[in-house]
């Protein structure tokens, strides 16, 4: 048995048999063959052997002849390692001993293989896993063919190990039967973990090598809620994860039964749960949860495609399916979070330096005025089918949203000179994400319509931790006593002004955070439909003075630790089944 420690994205309980995918998709399950097949596998190991060679030997060729010999020599290794005569060996005795079938063997041994480079000092050697990775990828093509599987295909319910996965990936996992998730890569707040959020089942990331620690047909274990992932574990331990898995399915029954009560306390305050989506079909999906509606769209995924930017047509037909899907009640469109870690540093010539600080968001769509005014047509256009809120993202200065709204104001002429209908008392607003927006909030409440507290960005400028960095993931924590302040000081100055707030980071979908919210003064809390069951259930058990009596203890305490420590304590006093 073998345990490993991750970050959580989403609680749970999920056992089952893992499936690694590979960076090319391909699906290498546990699989035997036959007695009588053994030679088959050998004999279609030497053919995926003896091909990589001639590859990689004519690429070397073409290298040198085009580019010089001293290029040429990086394929050098990779002959060497397809002709080492122990690495083959090891696969074959694999095959010949367990009966496995060749892509198992190969996918095994070259993971093994993996991890010892993994292990060294040497920069320039832990390089070379790479290298390893790539031949690996090269085999297996030889050996799968046209034959390779993958996941939209699998029978039975599975736990999905990998390297990292795309936001396409990740957004592909509801039709399959994938019923957990546990990867290398990943920060608490990345985009992959936002979506494996949304998608509601076990997943733990961060995890550095355990997709070359478990092979494919291990019995694995994702449990959400501690951060572990427990691979082949003893059967005493296996026991006792199915029952909490059991349970953890007869919770998800009982908090379904809160979708269709309204979201108040036990003394009537009524605190808004809405949705935060990212494709347009999954604000039906927040709807049949029990959201209020939809409080932030994040639209920069219509961009993250390999054709590139959208259409106005298309975002128009996306737009209105999430209007249509949101069955009448608000929706808040946030105008694409474009930059950092998102689309344009790849198609950058040179990459900034650090884009987290670069040209992103707001700043992005003010320099690409073309693509930005292309976007504020289509959400125009398609505001018409129902109730649509306009956001920015981002917003550091009132110039900064000044600038924005003009361009609004322009879109809508153009469109209302070509006859179209627009919406054009469309609430317009922003959302909050910086120190300085934090700071300078009472002004912005005299100049926008709502206000949006982006957590996720917040904490880490107040922080000055890179929220997509596993190294410094230990030091991105929302209890910390700062982001604590800092929401109370917006809370109070958006009140004072009458101007509507909500919160959509990924703090506010989270149980141990929602009394202390609501405390604070925070009536609308926006987050992954998934997590609306709970917060429902939670917020009709509280009162507001018994919320106020948390946030003003909370924020009294000295470090992180000491508010999570306390906010859990008071959380378990009302949900003490739940994983807090």
């Amino acid at each position: 048995m073998e345990i490993l420690r991750g970050i959580s994205v989403a609680s749970g309980v999920a056992v089952g048999e893992a499936v690694i995918l590979e960076a090319e998709d391909y699906r290498i399950p546990y699989r035997t063959v036959p007695a009588d097949h053994v030679e088959a596998e050998l004999n279609q190991l030497d053919e995926a052997f003896a091909k990589s060679i001639e590859e990689v030997s004519q690429q070397a060729t073409w290298l040198g002849a085009h580019l010089g010999q001293d290029t040429a020599k990086v394929f050098d290794w990779h002959v060497g390692v397809l002709k080492d005569r122990q690495l083959r060996k090891s696969i074959e005795e694999l095959i010949q001993n367990n009966h496995a079938a060749a892509a198992y063997a190969t996918s095994t041994i070259m993971r093994n293989y993996q991890r010892r480079f993994m292990r060294m000092t040497d920069p320039l050697l832990v390089e070379r896993m790479r290298d390893v990775q790539d031949i690996e990828r090269r085999l297996l093509r030889h050996i799968l063919g046209e034959d390779r599987e993958d996941l939209s295909h699998l029978s039975q319910p599975v736990i999905l190990i990998a390297h990292d996965l795309s936001p396409t990936q990740t957004a592909q996992l509801a039709e399959t039967k994938v019923i957990g998730v546990a990867l290398d890569a990943g920060a608490a707040t990345s985009h992959t973990a936002i979506l494996l959020r949304s998608w509601g089942r076990p997943a733990v990331i961060g995890l550095n090598d355990v997709s070359t620690r478990i092979s494919g047909g291990d019995t694995v274990v994702i449990d959400g809620s501690n951060q572990l992932v427990v691979a082949n574990p003893g059967q005493a331990t296996l026991d006792e994860y199915k029952v909490q898995e059991q349970a953890y399915v007869r919770l998800t029954d009982e908090l379904d039964e809160f979708k269709s009560l309204a979201s108040v306390t036990r003394d009537g305050e009524r605190v808004e749960l809405l949705s935060n989506i990212e494709f347009p079909y999954e604000a039906a999906a927040g709807i049949k949860k029990g959201c209020d509606g939809v409080g932030l769209y994040r639209t920069e995924f219509l961009f993250l495609q390999p054709d590139g930017a959208p259409s106005e047509q298309e975002q128009y037909e996306a737009y209105k399916a999430a209007i249509l899907g949101a069955d009448g009640k608000p929706v808040t469109i946030r105008t694409f979070d474009l930059g950092a870690d998102k689309y344009t540093q790849e198609r950058n010539y040179e990459q900034e330096r650090n884009p987290m600080l670069g040209l992103r968001s707001i700043r992005y769509s003010l320099k690409n005025l073309d693509m930005f005014k292309t976007q504020l047509q289509a959400i125009l256009r398609a505001s018409v089918h129902g109730q649509v809120r306009l956001m920015f993202p981002l917003i550091n200065s009132l110039m900064e949203f000044r600038q924005a709204k003009m361009t609004v104001h322009d879109a809508m002429e153009d469109l209302e000179e070509e006859g179209i209908a627009v919406q054009r008392d469309i609430p317009i607003g922003m959302m909050l994400e910086t120190p300085a927006a934090a700071i300078q909030v009472k002004e912005f409440c005299r100049e926008v319509d709502f206000i949006s507290i982006g957590t996720n960005d917040l904490v880490q400028y107040l922080l000055a931790v890179d929220r997509g960095n596993e190294r410094v993931s230990q030091f991105y924590n929302p209890s910390h006593p700062a982001v604590l302040r800092a929401l109370r000081d917006v809370a109070r100055a958006c009140n004072a002004a009458k101007v509507d707030c909500s919160i959509c980071g990924e703090m506010a979908g989270q149980p141990l955070y929602t009394i202390l919210l609501v405390g604070l003064g925070l009536r609308k809390l926006s987050m992954a439909p998934a997590n609306i069951p709970e917060l429902k259930k939670l917020v009709r058990m509280v009162t507001i003075p018994l919320t106020q009596r948390v946030a003003r203890r909370a924020l009294s305490l000295e470090t992180e630790r000491q508010v999570t420590n306390y906010l859990r304590d008071e959380t378990r006093k009302l949900l003490p089944e739940d994983p807090i």
